[in-house]
């Protein structure tokens, strides 16, 4: 059984201690929009594990030199990668499951009956004799 990497867990002074700064570092964190963390009923701050990483994440940027601004926007642009990268692992199935459904209808020879209709067969079906359905299109490989 895993841990859930976003269920807010930890209160603020445990969260403080796993990403080793004082607890009103988070608190100013909070303010400034870098971490926000979940809010209990009585307004209290829960952290996940993903907050505790972030939180670690901010404190080597700013080690590091870079401003609190400038890492603002580094974690907004990697949370809208992310984002991105989510987007197109489901455009990418959703394609591959189109490519399927296109491959099993590739394999189709469209006729038509004697009342016009259009009619669909598997590859290798044979119209009935008592249709006398006439071949129009096949699809090709």
């Amino acid at each position: 059984m895993s841990i859930d990497r976003n269920a807010p867990i930890f209160v603020i002074s445990v969260a403080a201690e796993l990403a080793e700064m004082h607890p009103q570092t988070l608190r100013q964190y909070d303010r400034l929009g870098l971490v926000s963390p979940s809010r209990q009923a009585g307004r209290q701050r829960r952290y996940s594990q993903q907050d505790v990483d972030s939180l670690r994440e901010v404190q080597r940027l700013s080690q590091e030199g870079v401003s609190l601004e400038g890492i603002k926007r580094i974690l907004e642009l990697e949370h809208q990668v992310s984002a991105l990268q989510s987007r197109v692992k489901e455009l990418s199935a959703e394609l591959e499951q189109a490519k399927r459904r296109a491959r099993l209808q590739t394999g189709r020879i469209f006729a038509a009956g004697l009342a016009g209709d259009v009619v669909s067969l598997a590859r290798g079906q044979r119209p009935h004799p008592r249709t006398q359905a006439v071949m129009l299109w096949r699809p090709q490989h």
